[in-house]
């Protein structure tokens, strides 16, 4: 094998060090993920809080906050209800995010839970919302994206594909509202009532497997790169070692050159 050319070479030696970051990076990343983990099954398992004070609404974030048990009393005002777009282990349909007025005059959306395509029309519902005064107790979740790549909400044709906090309070004439919903649980569940408690709550760990994929990359180009340059190195080893290689004639080769005669 003949030795590679230096502008193959040199972006060779630059991709396995790029191979090698991009392992080292997935392994931390790895880190990061099962550390998330860890904190989102505490919170889950964790006795409900509090809805937090209106001055530290603007500092809550998923890193922190996310998937946190809350609880919360007030009032639903079924007839603002907004339903979303939803894919759960039941089959397709919709999530029923109800305004939860607050003693202080806030407002929190909630989302009761899931219900089927046919149950869509709020009046064949009617004998499950709760009136009155109520206690939600959920998981905090932060306001997502107007939509998907394709799918985009539109508040104008009521068409809603993610959960869009802010627009759906405007669309609904709702004021004062905090910057995330609640997933309720199954205890507010009645008949004829949105299915509650459905939130899945997973996150995928393939890390392990990204890094060992750029680590053996890292290593077959390096191994390459081994054959290549041990190979040239044989080859001029062998050539060094051969007999009378690279001893010169000691005939003079010259145009006067010719048999030396004894003079007596």
């Amino acid at each position: 094998m003949r030795r590679p050319s230096l502008w193959l070479t040199i972006p060779s030696l630059l991709g396995v060090v790029l191979l090698i970051a991009l392992g080292v990076w997935q392994v931390e990343r790895r880190a990061w993920k099962l550390a998330l983990i860890d904190r989102v099954e505490a919170r889950i398992h964790a006795a409900p809080a509090p809805l937090p004070e209106v001055a530290a609404w603007p500092t809550i974030s998923a890193a922190n906050d996310e998937y946190r048990r809350l609880t919360v009393t007030g009032h639903f005002q079924n007839d603002r209800e907004t339903l979303t777009t939803a894919v759960t282990e039941a089959g397709g349909g919709f999530w029923v995010m109800t305004p939860l007025r607050t003693a202080d005059g806030h407002t929190v959306l909630i989302n009761r839970g899931f219900i089927l395509p046919d149950q869509r029309d709020r009046a064949s519902r009617r004998d499950g919302e709760p009136d009155g005064q109520v206690t939600v107790t959920g998981l905090l979740r932060i306001t997502e994206p107007k939509g998907g790549f394709l799918r985009h909400n539109d508040p104008a044709e009521d068409r809603w594909y993610s959960r869009d906090v802010q627009a759906i309070a405007a669309a609904r004439d709702i004021g004062n509202v905090a910057p995330f919903f609640i997933d309720a649980d199954a205890s507010l569940n009645r008949r004829g009532q949105p299915i509650g408690g459905l939130t899945v709550v997973q996150f995928p760990n393939n890390h392990l497997t990204y890094a060992l994929t750029w680590f053996c990359l890292a290593f077959m180009l390096a191994g390459w790169l081994v054959v290549a340059f041990g190979g040239e190195y044989l080859r001029r080893a062998r050539v060094r070692r051969r007999p009378g290689a690279g001893a010169r004639s000691a005939v003079p080769t010259g145009s006067n050159a010719g048999p030396i005669a004894e003079h007596r």
